[in-house]
């Protein structure tokens, strides 16, 4: 009983002196620098489902080029083009920046959410202040839902095959 009141005692006291000597007990604030290339572009690989996107951003005028190709000509659906546009809008930074990625694997809607993943992760990495936005936003955490795999004996992942009686 001695014994855990003084390891107790020599807890608080290690906590006291780690708060003198930086001055906050638990507060630790990572400083967080831009990391940009020589070209000076940001680089992130954004995921989703079986998709992986390679982006780079750059300032600009705000054009987006997936695969060598223009996104209008890439994503058709106008669903897909405001999926990929969700992060400039939430950072406030419409039009300043421009995107090169390149996406491999899954389907449109998987590299998407994947060039989403991959801009919003390059725009923090560019401006660290829009972090705090992106994240709140819920961009810089990858989609880690998946396609369930097809089980032997059902028609799917979960449909059986359709019952007979005769």
């Amino acid at each position: 009983m001695a014994s855990e009141k003084q390891s107790l005692q020599d807890l608080k006291d290690m906590t006291t002196a780690a708060a003198s000597d930086d001055g906050s007990a638990g507060d630790v604030a990572i400083e967080r620098k831009p990391e940009i290339d020589a070209q000076g572009r940001a680089y992130a690989t954004g995921r989703r489902k079986d998709s992986v996107a390679r982006v780079w951003v750059k300032p600009g005028s705000g054009k987006i080029t997936v695969n060598g190709r223009d996104q209008a000509q890439y994503f058709a659906r106008p669903t897909l083009r405001l999926v990929v546009n969700q992060p400039f809008d939430v950072a406030g930074r419409k039009g300043q920046f421009d995107v090169i990625a390149t996406v491999k694997g899954g389907g449109l809607s998987g590299q998407a959410g994947a060039v989403k993943h991959g801009i919003s992760q390059a725009l923090q990495r560019y401006e660290p202040e829009l972090r705090g936005a992106l994240k709140a936003a819920g961009f810089l955490t990858r989609d880690a839902r998946m396609v369930e795999r097809k089980k032997y004996g059902r028609a799917k992942a979960r449909r059986s095959f359709q019952f007979s009686k005769r």
